[in-house]
């Protein structure tokens, strides 16, 4: 049996932007619910521009890319707005095949996600 590695997520701020930065597997169960309840805490701070940087998650399925769905609809909903950080690989090919970058603003890195709420 292989050991998964939990999945951690770091919270940080660039003035009014909170960053989510994934690190780990973004899959169905505890990961998924960690994700939307770390935007629930950033929400209830009154936060509505959100950045959730995935280069650090090698994976993502379908619970991940709904609970990113999710957390989009929310803060549109809030009037609030979210944004993607995710370079080449795995996860940006599950995003692409979803058609999730067209939906949601995915950038390559960080800076230029942070300039696109400016």
């Amino acid at each position: 049996m292989i050991e998964r590695l939990p999945m951690e997520i770091k919270v940080r701020e660039s003035g009014a932007v909170a960053i989510l930065d994934v690190h780990g597997r973004l899959t169905i169960g505890e990961p998924s619910e960690q994700l939307y309840s770390a935007l629930q805490s950033v929400l209830k701070k009154g936060t509505r521009k959100v950045i959730v940087g995935l280069n650090s998650a090698p994976q993502i399925d379908s619970s991940g890319l709904s609970t990113l769905v999710r957390i989009s609809i929310q803060l549109a909903r809030e009037g609030g707005v979210l944004r993607l950080v995710c370079g080449p690989g795995r996860v940006r090919d599950a995003l692409t095949v979803t058609r999730l970058v067209e939906a949601i603003p995915t950038f390559d890195t960080e800076s230029a996600a942070l300039a696109n709420f400016a």
